[in-house]
């Protein structure tokens, strides 16, 4: 699956979303997300309020997409550089896990902040419905075949939902916790168990959905 490569209008689209959503991270980080506005951010990356509107619908979403900046992108990615010999679902699980969990220290500071406030809790769920538009591409290049198309958007789908799920799971403190100190300061979330085994979890009851897409594909 290839992609021509950018124009300069989407380049510059491009540079003005990271620089958003860097300014939106530094400044939540360094004020705390309650204190910064979309004014504040607008003005820390050079651009109008109206701009910033163009591009996120509030703060909490352009703080959350610094940890989930180029994410989908990237899982699509992975499944695609997996190859036709790798069963799909496994394809689709390994790069989900990978995304998600290879992270560097700025999606860590973000990170931080999103267990510490609802609001950006929601936003970064909200998130995982990003992964369906590139990972039905990848999904529907892979299967070939006249019922492709409406079946790789059902598993991208599913697969989006699946993250979710797994996703609420780790960031809900196991029960009893807030009383037993499961929460800190500022409702901080003590996230609960592995999240790679909370993905895979997740995942596994739609391998059967995704092997018999690859089923009717080799027909």
């Amino acid at each position: 699956m290839t992609s021509p490569p950018p124009g300069l209008r989407e380049r510059k689209k491009r540079a003005t979303r990271e620089a958003l959503r860097e300014a939106a991270l530094r400044l939540a980080v360094e004020h705390g997300p309650d204190r910064v506005r979309v004014e504040d951010i607008a003005e820390a990356a050079g651009v109008s309020p109206r701009t910033y509107n163009n591009y996120f619908a509030s703060r909490e979403q352009a703080i959350v997409s610094a940890v989930t900046a180029d994410r989908e992108a990237g899982i699509a990615a992975a499944v695609a550089a997996r190859g036709a010999g790798v069963r799909l679902a496994d394809a689709v699980t390994e790069a989900v896990v990978e995304q998600y969990t290879h992270t560097g220290e700025r999606a860590q500071r973000a990170l931080l902040l999103i267990t510490a406030r609802t609001a950006l809790r929601d936003a970064f769920l909200d998130a995982t419905a990003d992964i369906e538009p590139p990972l039905t591409e990848v999904i529907a290049d892979r299967l070939r075949d006249a019922a492709g198309a409406h079946t790789a958007r059902v598993l991208a789908a599913s697969a989006a939902a699946a993250v979710r799920v797994a996703l609420e799971g780790w960031l809900r403190p196991p029960e009893g916790a807030e009383a037993a100190g499961g929460l800190g300061a500022g409702g901080l979330v003590v996230t609960s168990g592995s999240l790679p085994d909370q993905l895979r979890e997740a995942l596994a009851p739609l391998a059967p959905a995704f092997d018999a897409a690859e089923r009717r594909t080799r027909r």
